[in-house]
């Protein structure tokens, strides 16, 4: 079975262009699976298993497993999905013949509303980065981008000087599929983007000739990428320190807020999946609930 998992793995990373992230999550799902029907013994041999074997039963079993662990509808229901993808490569493959885990039901996942922040609190974070040093230079204008673009926080790590063009304020995002997207910024974003990239330099030269990444536009007090766990700590940190009153503050919930004060300004629904970057319009419909009360700011108008 590893060599097969190892062929999705690689299908997945060349055909697809899934994202690291999305990779590992599958590797870790379907090792986890392999380890169930078939446990390491004392001297950590695996045994092969012959995937013509593994039917439904085998699965529910599994699943059952991780009911017993106690782990989360949404962790079961990701590592079903992550089942089904792969039997499906492996039947588009013609190594098994059916899909066993096309006939498991998965568990209904109650669907959590984003938590968002008002456009006061919003505006009240923005201003918290010093804007006399560097790195709160370049705070400032992660933060513009999550907000004021609606980034995801992956989409943001991995973007270049390229990627920006600054006479049309658009971004190129690449997304999954080897496609793209243009998503526009604001005139608060443009600001706050050309001053950090006027000290972007002082962080560059803390990397080593091997590590530098001179196309990367947001680096790390180490000069080389940011990662999306080192925003995650920037954010807890200038909650931590300067707005204990917010709550629930994380990048996602930035671009959670994007959404709802745009919806709330006006915009339709399908431009804003255009926007975020949604593959469902269903998938941006969830933030409809939460713009129920019009507001005469949105995040274009500060």
């Amino acid at each position: 079975m590893q060599s097969y998992l190892d062929k999705f793995i690689d299908h997945l990373m060349y055909e697809r262009n899934v994202s690291e992230h999305t990779l590992r999550n599958y590797r870790i799902d379907l090792e986890s699976f392999y380890g169930h029907i078939a446990p390491r013994d004392s001297a950590g041999n695996q045994a092969e298993v012959d995937l013509k074997n593994i039917d439904v039963v085998t699965i529910r079993g599994y699943i059952a497993t991780l009911y017993q662990e106690k782990k989360k509808k949404s962790s079961v229901a990701r590592r079903l999905a992550a089942l089904r993808s792969f039997f499906k490569f492996l039947l588009k493959e013609k190594v098994i013949d059916t899909n066993p885990a096309q006939l498991v039901s998965s568990p209904r996942v109650e669907k959590k509303i984003p938590h968002t922040l008002t456009i006061d609190e919003v505006l009240k974070f923005l201003e918290v980065p010093d804007q006399e040093t560097v790195l709160g230079k370049r705070d400032r204008a992660i933060l513009e981008l999550l907000y004021g673009s609606g980034l995801r926080v992956s989409e943001l790590v991995n973007l270049n000087l390229n990627d920006i063009d600054f006479k049309h304020y658009g971004l190129r995002i690449k997304i999954k599929g080897r496609r793209e997207r243009i998503v526009p910024f604001s005139e608060h974003a443009k600001i706050a983007i050309e001053s950090y990239l006027g000290v972007r330099g002082e962080l560059l030269a803390e990397a080593s000739e091997d590590m530098r990444d001179p196309m990367a536009v947001f680096l790390n007090y180490q000069g080389t990428r940011i990662t999306t766990r080192s925003i995650g700590r920037m954010i807890d940190k200038y909650i931590e320190e300067d707005c204990p009153e917010l709550k629930n503050v994380n990048p996602q919930a930035l671009r959670h807020s994007f959404a709802t004060h745009l919806l709330e300004a006006g915009a339709d629904l399908r431009s804003l999946k255009e926007l975020l970057g949604h593959a469902r319009l269903t998938t941006t419909q969830q933030y409809a609930q939460l713009a129920m009360t019009p507001k005469l700011l949105g995040p274009a108008h500060r």
